[in-house]
Order: structure tokens, then C-alpha cells, then sequence
């Protein structure tokens, strides 16, 4: 693929562009803890699956396994488990990409992501038949088409194995879980910009329509919900067979909002996340947590005023959908972008917020420096800054000084360490959070 990432262009002002930033007093910053009520995490993956698939009907012949781009927690040891008692039931599974328009919508790129979760031969025992080429199968009353992955339809039986939680666009009894891996992950590229056509005021029930026209198909053995905590542990592995995915997905997505981790400040001027890819959301950063949509079809979470993103993770292979919905951010992130894969998920969703470019900066404190700046009616050394690693990490985060007066109201708040100054090196930029928070 041609080098698609943005040169960096600075006209004779970059001078004065700097020396504005370098003006800027930041506030001194506080490690704080907060207590996130979480169930108990599954110890026994393999028991674990063994126990859920007993409310189901074990398949013999081939088995397409679907699973997505999301970073679901310990998804590789739960495909392995699943893989084990459908050979011990005497089937022939493996396992197919089930994500859209994600990996660069192509089928290399795809088997790459599953690799990067910890998806493929080796690790789970069944090879990795990746595909973007799809069947027609029918369409909905509303005139959707509606397609499933060739490999899929090939197979005898297919499983999908997703995580249950809240969707980041829009709001309905159903969001992201199995049924719209039914729809849209097992539709591939094509399957994906079908069911988002109408846009987002209308894919809750697009997707529930499609997926209902693939499970006519009577194809599907059962559906792997997951849910997890917010430590990103899984804490329940539930089968669904196919008469009851979609009620049994509704009930489990009632479970997925209590046990969703949030930042606890409602008001804030400035949020600083280390690093956004699709590994963590499919908007680079969960827009739950950080209150901020790219469509008016979902609300929630705090309210913030300068967003800012520093980094983009490995396993997002550069594709930095989400990147439109911050202030501003680095120009490491920036190098680090995949234009085209970057534009396919936009171009599949329907949604152009998401892409859109924000305020480059060179370092990371000229990057938060702009965001605390640029807050109105506030000076920076009085901003409320929240400094979090990514937005699946929220047990631990760094919080400014305005901030700390309002610890007593945070569930088990406590500060850990500061307040203190920022510690940028020589060239601007902050040490990753990944080792102060690593038990987080």
C-alpha cells in the first residue's frame, strides 16, 4: 500500500505557534484511584465455555466461528475452548474474519487483526479462512440486502462470538453483541454499507431486520455473548441458540450498562487519552466514557469541553476512525494513520464526523497546552483535566487540582500519588500511562 500518511506543513508562523503554547501554565496533576464495582472474572475460560454450551445443540460438519476486530477480552482463549468441544463433538470448525469493513477491508487484513487479538492456527487450533467475497442471501421489508461471508455460507453451521455492551451511535433493546455480527460482521464490507445505508437513525432496527433474514437462513448452531466488567475481564460467557439470541441478547445488554466503567466527573474541560484505535472502540475511543458522539442518536457520559489524542495503538494497523471527534492531537498520531483504512470505515458507516481532521500539534504538551487554552471562560492553570491511558482503563487516572475537591463524591476516590507538575522530557512528550496503570 502507498505511504498514506499526512506530511507535516509549517508555515514561517510555527515560531509564534510555539512560543503561544510554551506561555501556557498547565495545572499540577494528581494520580487518584476509584473504586468500579465489577463482578468476579471468570477463572476457567475453558470450564467456562464447556458449562454455557450445555443450554445448546453441539453441530457436526464444518463450522464457520465468526469473530470481530474488537478487543474483546481473552477472546483467543475463548475461541480455542469453543474450538475444543465442537472437535470433541466430532465437528470441523474454523474460523473466519467477522468485521465489516475493518482490516483495511481486505482479507489479509483481516486475518491480521483476529492474529492481533490472539486469533489464529496456532493459538486456537482451527485455521483462519478469511474472505471479503459474500452471498446475496435475501433482503428485509424495508428493502435491505442482506449478505453473508462466502466462507459462512459454505459451512454446514456457523457460531459468532462477540462481546455484549452498549453501541457508541445509537440507542435500542439491541446494540453491538451477536445479532449485529449477524448483520453486519458476517455481511463483510458490502453487508456492513447495506445495513448502515439509511444512517444511524434508522441501523437499530436495520440490523435486528437483517440479522433476523440471516437467521432464516438457518445457518446459525448458536451465538458466544460475552460480557465483561470493567477491569476488561470476562465475567459471563452465555450460548444462545437461535430461537432465543435476540431475547437473550436484550437481557445481557440491561447487564453490560450497570457494569460499564465511567469517568466520574460530569463537568470537564480537558480529556487527555493516551492512545484511541479500533482494538479499543470502534470510534477509537468509547464515546459512553467520554461523552462526546458521532451521531445525535446516542447521549451520555460527562460533558468536556477539549478532548485530545496523543497516540494511536499497534492493533489498530493505522486506521484511526474516531480521530474527528477530539480538539486536538499529535502529530505522532497523524504519521502513524492509515488514510485509506482510516476513510473505508467511514465510507462503509456513513458517518464523516469521525474522520475529520482536528488541530495538529507537534508534542504532546503543545497538544494539551492548545486544548487548555483554547477553554472558554477558564484560565489553564485552573482547568479541570482528566488524563486517562484509553477508555477501557478508568480504575486509575491522572486529574488536575480543580478536580481533586471533588474526590469525595468519586466511589472509593483516593489519590495515589501528587499533585505534581507534568513530567514532559526534552521533547515535549509525556511517558505512557501503560506502566503507572498497569494494574489497572
Amino acid at each position: 500500500m502507498a505511504d498514506t500518511t499526512v506530511t507535516r506543513r509549517w508555515s514561517p508562523s510555527r515560531r509564534e505557534f510555539e512560543e503561544l503554547l510554551d506561555e501556557v501554565e498547565l495545572p499540577r496533576m494528581a494520580l487518584i484511584e476509584q473504586t468500579i464495582l465489577s463482578p468476579e472474572p471468570i477463572g476457567d475460560i475453558r470450564e467456562a465455555v464447556r458449562a454455557s454450551l450445555r443450554s445448546v445443540t453441539l453441530p457436526t460438519g464444518t463450522v464457520a466461528i465468526g469473530v470481530g476486530s474488537r478487543g474483546v477480552a481473552r477472546v483467543g482463549e475463548i475461541v480455542a475452548a469453543l474450538v475444543a468441544e465442537l472437535r470433541a463433538a466430532g465437528a470441523e470448525p474454523f474460523i473466519i474474519p467477522a468485521m465489516g469493513s475493518h482490516g483495511a477491508s481486505t482479507a489479509e487484513g483481516q486475518a491480521q487483526v483476529l492474529a492481533h487479538l490472539g486469533v489464529d492456527e496456532e493459538r486456537c487450533g482451527a485455521p483462519v479462512r478469511a474472505t471479503m467475497e459474500v452471498e446475496r442471501v435475501g433482503e428485509t421489508e424495508r428493502g435491505v440486502q442482506v449478505y453473508m461471508d462466502r466462507n459462512a455460507y459454505a459451512a454446514d453451521s456457523v457460531i459468532v462470538v462477540n462481546r455484549i455492551k452498549p453501541h457508541t451511535a445509537f440507542r435500542g433493546d439491541i446494540e453491538s453483541g451477536c445479532m449485529k455480527m449477524l448483520a453486519i460482521g458476517l455481511g463483510k464490507r458490502r453487508g456492513a454499507a447495506a445495513t448502515h445505508a439509511q444512517g444511524f437513525g434508522e441501523i437499530a432496527r436495520n440490523f435486528v431486520d437483517v440479522a433476523r433474514v440471516v437467521l432464516a437462513q438457518n445457518r446459525l448452531a448458536f451465538g458466544v455473548g460475552i460480557l465483561e466488567s470493567a477491569d476488561r475481564e470476562p465475567y459471563k460467557i452465555v450460548a444462545m441458540p437461535p430461537d432465543s439470541i435476540e431475547r437473550e441478547e436484550h437481557e445481557l445488554l440491561k447487564q453490560a450498562w450497570q457494569s460499564m466503567p465511567r469517568i466520574p466527573f460530569d463537568e470537564i474541560d480537558v480529556l487527555v487519552i493516551d492512545r484511541i484505535g479500533k482494538d479499543v472502540s470502534g470510534d477509537g475511543a468509547d464515546p459512553n466514557v467520554m461523552g462526546r458522539y458521532p451521531t445525535p442518536f446516542a447521549t451520555g457520559g460527562p460533558t468536556v469541553a477539549r478532548m485530545v489524542a496523543l497516540d494511536l495503538t499497534p492493533g489498530s494497523e493505522g486506521n484511526a476512525n474516531g480521530i474527528g471527534l477530539f480538539d486536538v492531537t499529535t502529530q505522532r498520531l497523524v504519521d502513524k494513520t492509515d488514510l485509506a483504512a482510516t476513510y473505508l470505515n467511514s465510507l462503509t458507516s456513513r458517518v464523516t464526523d469521525t474522520v475529520r481532521v482536528p488541530m495538529i500539534a507537534g508534542t504532546d504538551k503543545q497538544a494539551i497546552s492548545a486544548a487548555a487554552r483554547t477553554c472558554a471562560g477558564v484560565e489553564p492553570p485552573d482547568v479541570r483535566i482528566v488524563r486517562i491511558e484509553d477508555t477501557l482503563h478508568l480504575g486509575r487516572m491522572w486529574v488536575s487540582e480543580p478536580l481533586l475537591a471533588l474526590l469525595d463524591q468519586v466511589p472509593g476516590g483516593k489519590v495515589i500519588e501528587g499533585p505534581t507538575e507534568w513530567e514532559f522530557d526534552s521533547g515535549g512528550e509525556l511517558s505512557p500511562l501503560g506502566g503507572v496503570l498497569a494494574h489497572n
